[in-house]
C-alpha cells in the first residue's frame, strides 16, 4: 500500500524544494482568491509578511494596537505614525555570545521588520501612548475630535 504512494510523495516533497514561480503563484492565487497568501508569498526574516502580529481594537476615545513582540527589548523597537497608519519598525538581534555555539537547528527568527497597520479612524499624534508589557506592545491612540457637521445658513431676503 505504501509503494503506491511513494511516486506522489516524492513529487511533493521535490515540488516544496523547488521556488514558487510567477505561474505557480498565480495558480495558486485563482484556486482559492480569498484566502490569505500562502508562506512562500511576501516572505521576510520573519516568515509571514503578517510579523507582529496584532490585535486592533476601537472603544468611544481611542484605538488600541497590541502587537506581539517575544524576545524584544523596547530600546530595539521604533513606532511612529504615517498618515492613517502606525508603523512598527525593529529588530531582533542574534546574542553575541551564541556566535561560538555549534548548533544543530535554529528555528527562532532574527533580523529587521516592519510592519504597517492601517487605522480605522483618524486619531491625535500628541496623545499616543506606548507599553511594552511582558513581550507585547501596546499602543494607545486616542481618537481625534470629529468635524462640525454642516450647518446650513438660512438665507434673508429684501
Amino acid at each position: 500500500m505504501l509503494r503506491q504512494w511513494l511516486p506522489v510523495l516524492r513529487r511533493r516533497s521535490e515540488d516544496a524544494l523547488r521556488p514558487m514561480s510567477i505561474a505557480d503563484m498565480m495558480e495558486e492565487f485563482w484556486k482559492s482568491p480569498f484566502e490569505p497568501f500562502p508562506a512562500e508569498f511576501g516572505k521576510s526574516v520573519f516568515g509571514a509578511s503578517g510579523f507582529p502580529a496584532v490585535n486592533i481594537s476601537e472603544t468611544d476615545k481611542d484605538i488600541r494596537v497590541d502587537a506581539e513582540l517575544p524576545g524584544l527589548d523596547p530600546k530595539d523597537v521604533e513606532v511612529s505614525l504615517d498618515g492613517g497608519a502606525l508603523v512598527i519598525r525593529g529588530e531582533k538581534k542574534f546574542e553575541e555570545d551564541k556566535k561560538k555555539d555549534s548548533f544543530h537547528r535554529i528555528e527562532r527568527s532574527y533580523g529587521s521588520f516592519t510592519r504597517t497597520v492601517p487605522l480605522p479612524a483618524p486619531v491625535e499624534a500628541k496623545g499616543v501612548t506606548a507599553k511594552f508589557v511582558k513581550g507585547v506592545l501596546r499602543v494607545a491612540l486616542p481618537k481625534a475630535k470629529p468635524a462640525q457637521p454642516a450647518h446650513t445658513i438660512q438665507i434673508e431676503g429684501e
